[in-house]
């Protein structure tokens, strides 16, 4: 860190600064990761679990990259052989496949 950057965090503590977090930034929010579009990324998987990122951007209309954040970070779910399965199995999920091998 610079001198210069130090004295700016002193002088904004020095004025009445008490955290460290992040300013509000300036620009548009995202509005497309919204609790509503991870339900409807869900259920259209739910339904065909076959579904490629692109035909979710257009069925569902919202941007191919944020499908796939979606699907991966907000569902935990990776692309396995052409279809998207959950990342981590269950507790019984686990006992099955101990049981069958």
């Amino acid at each position: 860190m610079s001198e210069a950057q130090i004295k700016l965090w002193y002088r904004r503590f020095k004025h009445g600064r008490e955290f460290v977090e992040s300013d509000p930034r300036s620009g548009r929010p995202s509005t497309s990761r919204t609790p509503e579009n991870v339900e409807r990324v869900r259920a259209a998987i739910k339904e065909n679990r076959r579904l490629t990122v692109r035909e979710l951007e257009e069925d569902l209309g919202i941007q191919r990259t944020i499908v796939f954040e979606i699907l991966t970070e907000d569902l935990g779910m990776k692309r396995v052989a052409a279809k998207f399965v959950p990342r981590l199995l269950s507790q019984e999920q686990k006992e099955f496949r101990a049981g069958v091998a």
